[in-house]
């Protein structure tokens, strides 16, 4: 999985201005700088631009996240190789993260 990772940033190089291939990449690396714990508590559900929204299942999880939004934009860049994400709005939505969850 790491040998993956490492090569997320020569894949969006090569694919170009793909919104959906980077959709897709950056909700993998949301998932893997996330970690087991978060990754039940909040799921991304739409890059626009270079904003990502992220579903989260309380106003509780909103209001932490907001706080680390600054350190999970710097893991996920470190991990795409290149500044994809500049904002990350969370926003409550139980239902979203519950459909994931059923993933």
């Amino acid at each position: 999985m790491d040998e993956l990772f490492r090569a997320l940033p020569a894949l969006l190089k090569e694919m170009g201005d793909n919104e959906s291939v980077r959709e897709a990449v950056v909700f993998a690396a949301w998932r893997r700088a996330a970690g087991d714990g978060l990754r039940e508590k909040a799921v991304p559900f739409r890059l626009y631009q270079k904003q990502l929204v992220v579903a989260v299942e309380s106003e509780m999880w909103r209001r932490h996240l907001q706080q680390l939004s600054g350190q999970m934009i710097f893991k996920l860049n470190s991990l795409l190789g290149q500044a994809l994400v500049t904002f990350i709005e969370f926003r409550v939505d139980e239902e979203a993260v519950e459909t994931e969850r059923a993933k």
